[in-house]
């Protein structure tokens, strides 16, 4: 990776949020720069997901504050601009990959008009170029262009979790937010989608936070890991670091249960 720029493109500064009485993320702080990858690992119920959801403007954290440097007006407090604003953000600058592909994609509506309809919240409006672009989407992510009219039920989970990528490439954006993209297939599909998208984030120099529980996963994947663990982040580093030398007894347990399977 090539060195840093001097501006992250996403900070998490004292971010905490807490569902009642109980603290799902304390005092996190974190820095994300342009074309980096981020991995955020833990067990269930470590925090991880809460914090993505904080990340990417779908839950407002309880303290602390989030800051997103936009290509126009510099650097802004994700929950101090409006809704729209955030929508808008959502649409152009950044991506949300869900585990289950079902939640990212409009299932009554076909492969091209999933990609499609991304391109038209931010301004396309010719329909042939808007389908042309969603044909070199689809065999970008390795889906036949003749399947651009079926809907999506009609592909298998792995298909539909590469349509949902291309959902949200399609549009270039900066950052991108994974959660569990992988988790929820079989082996000989991870694999294929992993490749796919190390291919692809590399290609379009794109950040990315990834939350996973799979160590092999966020080693394929991130640059950078952060280990969490009841709400606090245990350790973080280059992430053949953290995984090859792992400093908390946490890590070190993470670590030696992946090499014991």
């Amino acid at each position: 990776m090539t060195s840093m720029p001097s501006r992250p493109l996403l900070a998490a500064e004292n971010l905490s949020h807490r569902f009642g009485d109980f603290t799902a993320c304390d005092n996190i702080n974190l820095q994300l720069y342009p074309g980096e990858v981020l991995g955020i690992v833990g067990e269930s119920g470590s925090g991880k997901s809460t914090l993505l959801n904080c990340l990417a403007g779908h839950l407002e954290p309880s303290a602390g504050q989030v800051l997103f440097s936009t290509r126009h007006e510099g650097v802004v407090d994700l929950y101090r601009i409006s809704e729209a604003r955030r929508r808008l953000l959502s649409r152009t600058d950044w991506g949300f990959v869900h585990q289950s592909a079902r939640d990212g994609l409009r299932a009554n509506v076909s492969a091209g008009a999933n990609v499609g309809e991304r391109l038209m919240a931010v301004g396309a409006r010719h329909y042939g170029d808007i389908r042309e672009e969603a044909v070199r989407w689809l065999e970008r992510v390795e889906i036949d262009a003749g399947r651009i009219d079926d809907l999506p039920r009609n592909f298998s989970g792995g298909m539909q979790q590469r349509l949902q990528i291309a959902r949200n490439l399609v549009t270039q954006p900066r950052l991108i937010f994974m959660d569990e993209p992988t988790a929820s297939l079989d082996v000989s599909v991870q694999a294929r989608l992993l490749d796919l998208l190390r291919q692809l984030v590399s290609q379009l120099h794109v950040a990315a936070v990834i939350v996973t529980h799979d160590l092999a996963v966020a080693r394929l994947l991130a640059h950078r890991l952060m280990v969490m663990r009841q709400g606090q982040v245990v350790e973080q580093g280059l992430t053949d670091q953290v995984l090859d030398d792992p400093q908390h007894p946490y890590t070190q347990l993470l670590a030696s249960s992946v090499l014991q399977a």
